[in-house]
């Protein structure tokens, strides 16, 4: 094969990979949920927002098999580690647009500076114009769809974050649904996000020739498959430690939790009390 037409060949059968690996992972996720990391973190996030805004625990056993867990008796006091823990992935978000229209800027200058006429020795492939302006181009898109993907999710965790704090009955499933519904379509567009940075590996390597972008899109679909999905001993792990949690809090009632709080308030604060302890020589 000449070495004009292997980027022809090479190049789509890498891409393919990659597709064909995320249409796997598409159908595993809708059909098998706790098989992949997506559908147990989904899975984890809906408990925690049933666990930050229920004020009551029956029926809750009985959606969609989550486990059980102790009421909420009070979810005002729970709306600081509900906005704390929405903040950390806005910063996250943030910090991952902001890389990737940083990178978007300056593959633009480099583009627009450097000469189609030179050259490197080290690439091997087709090395006319065309190829190359498709190469930084498709790099520019990738980082591009990595920001918006980023920015939406800045929008939907900062949207969830008012919502969270809102105490809400059992009864009214429609209003917990809505926030779960906004903060796993905030995840998911977390998840797209970086899975365009991961694209962005085998088209940068692509500049180098078509022959290291293939040996790229195998590695990185190849590690991919180990961070995406779940073994039988973690979705165990995963199902047992939730309901041990609960059953362990469901055994220690709360009247010993607030005793404990007298006990250590008498102990720290005796005039408060009025239990001065007197010291006889």
């Amino acid at each position: 094969m000449r070495e004009e037409h292997l980027d022809y060949v090479v190049v789509p059968l890498g891409l393919a990979i990659m597709g064909a690996y995320h249409v796997w992972l598409f159908v595993t996720i809708l059909r098998c949920p706790s098989r992949t990391v997506i559908g147990i973190n989904a899975q984890s996030r809906r408990q925690w927002v049933f666990s930050l805004m229920a004020e009551q625990y029956p029926l809750l056993q009985d959606l969609n098999h989550i486990p059980p867990f102790p009421p909420n008796s009070d979810p005002l006091k729970n709306g600081v580690l509900a906005v704390q823990t929405i903040r950390n992935n806005i910063m996250a978000a943030t910090l991952l647009a902001t890389t990737a229209i940083t990178l978007s800027s300056l593959i633009s200058v480099f583009v627009s500076s450097t000469s189609n006429s030179s050259s490197t020795p080290l690439l091997y492939g087709n090395k006319t114009s065309l190829v190359s302006s498709i190469k930084y181009f498709s790099i520019l898109l990738c980082f591009l769809v990595a920001f918006l993907c980023n920015v939406q999710s800045i929008r939907y965790y900062a949207h969830v974050s008012f919502l969270v704090t809102l105490p809400t009955s059992v009864d009214r499933r429609d209003s917990i649904e809505y926030v779960i519904r906004n903060l796993d379509r905030g995840s998911k567009f977390w998840s797209l996000g970086l899975r365009a940075f991961y694209l962005s590996f085998p088209l940068f390597l692509w500049i180098f020739g078509p022959i290291p972008m293939f040996v790229c899109c195998c590695i990185t679909t190849f590690i991919l498959y180990f961070l995406d999905t779940t073994t039988s001993f973690t979705r165990q792990l995963h199902s047992h430690s939730i309901k041990d949690e609960a059953q362990a809090e469901e055994n220690d009632p709360v009247s010993v939790s607030v005793e404990n709080i007298f006990e250590d308030f008498e102990l720290f604060c005796p005039l408060l009390t009025g239990n001065i302890p007197i010291f006889v020589a």
